[in-house]
C-alpha cells in the first residue's frame, strides 16, 4: 500500500502470508495486560475494545490470560481454564471476528510474580525456585515454592487444556506467554533458575518446562496455531540472563522441531517494562534461525516498524501502547495521521471499563 502524499510504499501495511492465515499487513496488536476481567472472567466491554482495534486481515493477541487457578497474579486477570471463562470469550472472539481479524489468546501463568491471595487457598505461588523477589519492599509478591520434579507435568497439562479452552472458545490460535518474568521465563533464565534436577543447570534444561509446553500445546492443537513469545535480553521481575544471546538462539532453534507457527520476540533495547535502552545486541540471529513467521516487538514507532520490515529483519511488528490509544492504528500509519497520546494511568483502571479501554478517539474524515 502507498502513501499518497510521499508516494512511497508503506512496509507495514503490505500484505503477508502466515501459513494458513492471510494478512492484510503487518500491524500486530501486542498482547497488553488491562485488568477489566472481573472475577477472572472476561467481560462484553472486552468485545468493543478488541474489535475497535480489529481490521479485516489483522493480527490481534489477547492479553495475558490464565492457564490455571495457580497461574493468576494481580486483579481481575482473565482465565481460559473453566467452562465460564470459556463461554465469555466467545462472543469477545466472535466480535473480533465479524470484522475479518485473526486472534490468538495468549496462554500465561505468573509464576512467582504473584501473591499469596491470588493464589487457591492462599498458598504460596509456584515457580523453578523458592527464592523471592529481592526488590519488593511493599510485599507484592508472596516468596515463591519451587515446583517439585513430579509436579511440573500437571502445569505442562494445564497449558495443554487451555491451548484446547481457547481453540473452544473460537480463538484462531494461541501465544504462550515465554516471557517478562513469569513461569516459564523463570525456568529459563539462569539467574532465577537455581534447579539441580533436569530443570536446571544447562542451557538445555533451563529451556525443558518451555519445550514441553510447546509441544504439549503443538500436539493438542496443532503447530499452525501456535506461538511463543520471548525476551531473552529482558530483566523484567528480576529474571535476567548472563548469556541472553544463547538463550535467544537456542530458543528459535528449538522451535523449528516443533513447527511453531511464529516466533514473538522483545527486543534487546526493552529491557525493563517501559524504557528504551540504547544497546548493541540484536535480533538478527534468532530471526535468521527460526524458519516461521518472525514478529518483534518493543518500542517500535511507524518509521522504525517499517524500516524493520524493509530490511528483513521482521515479518511482522507488534504494536502495544500505540494500538492501545489508537484503535485505528493501521489507517493512522497510513495517512502517517497524528497519534493518540496515551494515558498511563488507565492502563490498569479496573472499576473503569470505558476510560482508557473503549474510549480513545478514532480519525473522523474517511481516507
Amino acid at each position: 500500500m502507498e502513501n499518497s502524499a510521499t508516494n512511497q510504499t508503506i512496509r507495514l501495511l503490505t500484505p503477508f502470508s502466515m501459513r494458513n492465515f492471510n494478512l492484510s499487513h503487518r500491524i500486530v496488536m501486542a498482547p497488553m495486560a488491562r485488568m477489566r476481567s472481573y472475577g477472572n472472567v472476561p467481560q462484553p466491554h472486552a468485545a468493543l475494545y478488541y474489535s475497535q482495534r480489529a481490521t479485516r486481515g489483522g493480527l490481534l493477541i489477547s492479553e495475558a490470560t490464565g492457564v490455571s487457578e495457580t497461574a493468576m497474579a494481580y486483579h481481575d486477570m482473565p482465565g481460559i481454564w473453566k467452562k465460564e471463562q470459556i463461554e465469555a470469550w466467545k462472543p469477545i472472539v466472535d466480535a473480533v471476528h465479524s470484522n475479518g481479524a485473526v486472534f490468538f489468546c495468549q496462554l500465561w501463568h505468573a509464576g512467582r510474580v504473584s501473591h499469596r491471595d491470588s493464589q487457591p487457598n492462599g498458598e504460596a505461588p509456584i515457580s523453578s525456585t523458592d527464592k523471592p523477589l529481592a526488590e519488593d519492599s511493599s510485599n507484592e509478591f508472596t516468596p515463591p515454592r519451587r515446583l517439585r520434579t513430579e509436579e511440573i507435568p500437571n502445569v505442562v497439562n494445564d497449558f495443554r487444556i487451555a491451548a484446547r479452552n481457547a481453540i473452544e472458545a473460537g480463538f484462531d490460535g494461541v501465544e504462550i506467554h515465554g516471557a517478562h518474568g513469569y513461569l516459564i521465563d523463570q525456568f529459563m533464565k539462569d539467574t532465577v533458575n537455581d534447579r539441580t534436577d533436569a530443570y536446571g543447570g544447562s542451557l538445555e534444561n533451563r529451556c525443558r518446562f518451555a519445550l514441553e509446553v510447546v509441544e504439549a500445546v503443538t500436539n493438542e492443537i496443532g503447530s499452525d496455531r501456535v506461538g511463543v513469545r520471548l525476551s531473552p535480553f529482558a530483566n523484567y521481575m528480576e529474571s535476567g540472563d548472563t548469556e541472553p544471546q544463547k538463550l535467544g538462539l537456542y530458543m528459535a532453534k528449538s522451535l523449528n522441531r516443533f513447527k511453531t507457527l511464529y516466533c514473538h520476540m522483545v527486543e534487546p533495547r526493552m529491557k525493563t517494562a517501559s524504557e528504551v535502552f540504547e544497546c548493541t545486541e540484536s535480533l538478527t540471529p534468532m530471526r535468521k534461525a527460526f524458519e516461521g513467521t518472525f514478529i518483534v516487538a518493543g518500542g517500535y514507532t511507524r518509521e522504525d516498524g517499517n524500516k524493520a520490515v524493509a530490511e528483513g529483519r521482521t515479518d511482522l511488528v507488534a504494536y502495544g501502547r500505540l494500538f492501545l490509544a489508537n484503535p485505528d492504528l493501521p489507517r493512522r500509519f497510513q495517512l502517517d495521521a497524528a497519534l493518540n497520546k496515551y494515558d498511563r494511568t488507565s492502563f490498569y483502571t479496573s472499576s473503569d471499563p470505558v476510560v482508557g479501554y473503549t474510549d480513545y478517539p478514532f480519525l473522523e474524515t474517511e481516507p
